[in-house]
């Protein structure tokens, strides 16, 4: 017989169930047209409200006793959320140009209250990139801080095994649900990060799988929006002119965090990175650079 996974939680401020919330958040995703921005804007126009304000509660638990279905079918015995105005829920998240209400996770959610700075790039990466990325991964666990990256392929992958292997703290924020995993070969990288460390997505379950595959992409963007809210810097190691990756860097700068370019990146001849240098982004040369600017 299925075991429904458990919901962990902390006393919060105010008499929320994070079980409705969650079944209300992902009512609010699987209506006509629903998006970062259209949520966003809805809670914008009322800021006291709560994703329960908006669905009536008998949908909400349907939605909830999915979700709960979908992650005890994946194996997932333990998750937990984070919703806003509840306790715990981080505040600078709020400084994103679309702030998510809700978030999941598993794990230990105070690896996100620790110093972090993400590490992101390219999917199909150099090889000197991947090196690059694992050496500043490095660097960062010996000054402390908390190695925060995306799962992916390439660079996200490099910089978390890198952290992990020196010893570190790493966090892992997904561009799909807790129930899935992408890509596929880092399955047990991606379930050593939600048993040892801290696994995030803000990715509503039910959306997810029931439309259209090729549409679960636009999830991808807006994860890398709040991992830039997440932490205290962003450091580019590698990307395209249409990577990604940029949308993060783009994040980092409305949102005031400081945003690290490294030094090849001017040289590979691409325009981007001295578009992002006049923004205010930080080209390195040398590590002392980061250090210098995080104080």
């Amino acid at each position: 017989m299925l075991t429904q996974p458990s919901i962990s939680f902390e006393p919060t401020i105010e008499p929320i169930s994070p079980y409705l919330e969650m079944g209300a958040y992902e009512a609010m995703w699987l209506e006509k047209g629903a998006s970062f921005r259209t949520i966003a804007d809805r809670f914008r126009d009322d800021p006291d409200a709560l994703p329960s304000d908006f669905v009536p509660v008998e949908r909400a638990r349907e939605c909830a006793a999915s979700v709960t279905r979908l992650f005890g079918e994946a194996g997932i015995g333990r998750f937990g959320i984070r919703v806003n105005k509840a306790h715990d829920y981080p505040a600078r998240l709020r400084e994103a140009m679309h702030p998510v209400e809700l978030l999941y996770y598993r794990g230990a959610w105070e690896f996100a209250e620790t110093r972090s700075v993400a590490v992101v790039g390219s999917r199909n990466a150099s090889e000197e990139g991947l090196k690059r990325a694992a050496r500043i991964a490095r660097l960062l666990v010996e000054r402390g801080f908390t190695v925060v990256s995306g799962l992916a392929e390439g660079m996200d992958t490099a910089a978390h095994t890198a952290a992990l292997d020196a010893g570190g703290r790493t966090i892992a924020v997904i561009g799909t649900p807790l129930h899935h995993v992408y890509p596929r070969p880092n399955r047990d990288l991606q379930e050593r990060i939600a048993q040892e460390f801290l696994l995030i997505s803000q990715v509503p379950a039910l959306r997810y799988d029931q439309q259209d595959y090729r549409r679960n992409r636009l999830f991808f963007p807006e994860r890398n929006a709040t991992m830039s809210a997440l932490t205290e810097a962003t450091i580019i190691v590698e990307a395209g002119e249409t990577s990604g990756t940029l949308t993060q860097a783009r994040a980092a700068i409305h949102q005031g965090r400081k945003l690290f370019i490294l030094n090849s990146c001017f040289e590979s001849g691409l325009a981007w990175p001295a578009r992002f240098e006049a923004r205010g982004a930080i080209r390195v040369r040398e590590p002392e650079d980061i250090w210098s600017a995080l104080g």
